[in-house]
């Protein structure tokens, strides 16, 4: 008669013959994670290297470069949580998995980039739960939640940050003494003029504080109070520590002059300027450091023979697998093409105004078509229409996609000064100033899409899927009217409206030809 331990390592428990899982082994729980995120990555692989990419070739968002180093680490250090836990896969995880497929699958098909990271994302941290199970997964919770800093996102934030950062830069200058003109971004001191560019919005340092900061505070403490606190301040310092780094990239400029910060040295104080501001934040979250509690033994969970557990997986592979092949059923390639723009005839007091330099063009890329016609009036005010046409979209060639901006084109040395609403008659539209060294523009621009006036991007794109989804064309286009600066905004505006209102339906009518012709 055997004792009741042997029948335990058997398997087998002799008091109430319920099967207990055999605990699964840190090597085994790694070669599960490992084979999960091959599985995942060789499934969404373009999507995953296009996270990639961003990470190399991004200043702001390189610190996804070490986001799986550290998560792999992370695991590590709960080896010996993880070996007495069994692999017990959870399939329930496909009422998740199955929504963040189909997210990231709408948006491969409207090439919305940051939805589709952010959906990878979900459906390797959901893949990961199914197949090790719910209490693996609760062992890994800030791991697993960690991989989501790899997500590059974030660049809406970018005029926020700069608008408030050159507004504190020149609210500390002008309480400093020193005499600034601002306008918008821009801002002049007497020895210099300066501006806040992406580089300076600070969402660089945001991204790695909040990233260093929640492993800090995951380290370092164990109440979640103290760890949500950490990461207000892990928010809240370097958007200020930024403010003051730009102040004082300015005032070194404003005593010395401003070669004195550009280049290297400007990139490289930003960096050192950080760095001393977390470790400063680190010395002072050291002084809450809490230590961990004891670790609770964990109970084994109910048995699942070798045969079910294979099977339990099969569900989630084929979920995982499924909207990338139904993506690469309905996304077919586009063979380029060129839709030809005719010029939209002048209206009542206006005339075209041919031979004039197109000194001005947005940073608009990938279009079908474009168009450039000046045109003067009577009394002399001239107005200039560039229009850019968009059809069959896909990645690249979209009229909403990172990199299209109102921006001159580059090398044009056009610079957007100031930005804001307005309202023509055709609707709600965007306004902007432009300068380029003595010289000014003011623009209005809104979307075409399919007969709608669209001024916002979010709006926009949800259209253009809404078109896609339901089988209509996705024709769509940019259209900007641009106006010399006048002695007031009211003048530029008052030209730009008249001429709005008399050629809307002759630009119309240009964009109805164009769809027909296509």
């Amino acid at each position: 008669m055997k004792r009741d331990a042997d029948y335990r390592d058997l398997g087998i428990d002799c008091r109430g013959g319920a099967k207990t899982a055999r605990p699964a082994g840190f090597a085994i729980v790694s070669a599960a994670l490992v084979a999960t995120f091959l599985w995942v990555i060789s499934w969404y692989r373009d999507t995953a290297v296009e996270i990639a990419s961003i990470w190399w070739r991004s200043d702001t968002f390189a610190h996804g470069l070490v986001v799986l180093p550290i998560f792999a680490w992370l695991v590590w250090r709960k080896r010996e949580a993880l070996s007495p836990l069994a692999l017990v896969p959870a399939p329930v995880m496909l009422i998740a998995l199955v929504p963040a497929g189909i997210a990231w699958l709408v948006a491969e098909l409207i090439s919305a980039s940051a939805p589709a990271h952010f959906s990878l994302a979900l459906i390797l941290v959901f893949s990961v739960i199914a197949v090790i199970g719910w209490r693996l997964a609760r062992v890994l919770a800030f791991p697993l939640l960690f991989l989501f800093f790899g997500v590059p996102a974030g660049e809406f934030l970018l005029p926020v940050l700069m608008k408030y950062t050159a507004d504190f830069t020149v609210l500390a200058l002008r309480a400093t003494g020193v005499p600034v003109y601002q306008e918008g971004l821009h801002f002049v001191v007497p020895n210099g003029r300066w501006s806040v560019v992406e580089a300076c919005s600070g969402l660089r340092y945001l991204a790695a504080s909040l990233m260093i900061g929640a492993l800090y505070a995951y380290l370092n403490y164990t109440s979640l109070k103290r760890r949500l606190l950490f990461m207000l301040v892990a928010l809240i310092v370097p958007i200020v520590a930024n403010w003051i780094r730009a102040y004082i990239t300015v005032m070194i400029g404003y005593q010395f002059g401003s070669e004195f910060v550009q280049g290297f040295i400007h990139i490289v104080y930003g960096w050192v300027f950080f760095g001393v501001v977390i470790f400063l934040m680190f010395m002072i979250g050291a002084r809450w450091k809490e230590n961990a509690g004891p670790t609770q033994s964990a109970d084994r969970e109910q048995a699942v023979s070798g045969r079910r557990q294979w099977l339990a997986l099969v569900p989630t592979a084929l979920a995982t697998a499924f909207f990338p092949m139904v993506l690469s059923q309905i996304q077919q390639p586009v063979e380029p093409f060129h839709v030809a723009l005719d010029v939209p005839a002048a209206q009542d007091g206006w005339q075209p105004l041919d031979g004039v330099e197109h000194t001005y063009r947005p940073a608009f890329k990938g279009h079908r078509g474009e168009m450039f016609q000046a045109y003067r009036r009577t009394d002399g005010a001239v107005v200039g229409l560039y229009v850019a046409y968009y059809a069959s979209q896909s990645k690249g060639q979209e009229l909403v996609m990172h990199g299209n901006s109102l921006d001159g084109a580059e090398g044009s040395g056009w610079r957007r000064n100031r930005t804001g609403e307005g309202r023509l008659s055709v609707g709600e539209v965007r306004w902007a100033g432009l300068r380029r060294g003595g010289e000014r523009l003011e623009l209005w621009s809104w979307y075409w899409i399919d007969g709608r006036i669209v001024s916002n991007d979010y709006l926009a794109k949800a259209l253009l899927a809404a078109d896609l989804l339901t089988g209509q064309p996705d024709d769509s286009a940019l259209i900007v009217v641009t106006v010399p600066m006048g002695e007031s905004e009211a003048s530029g505006q008052a030209i730009a409206e008249t001429f709005v209102r008399q050629h809307a339906a002759v630009i119309e009518a240009t964009l109805l030809a164009a769809e027909a012709r296509r």
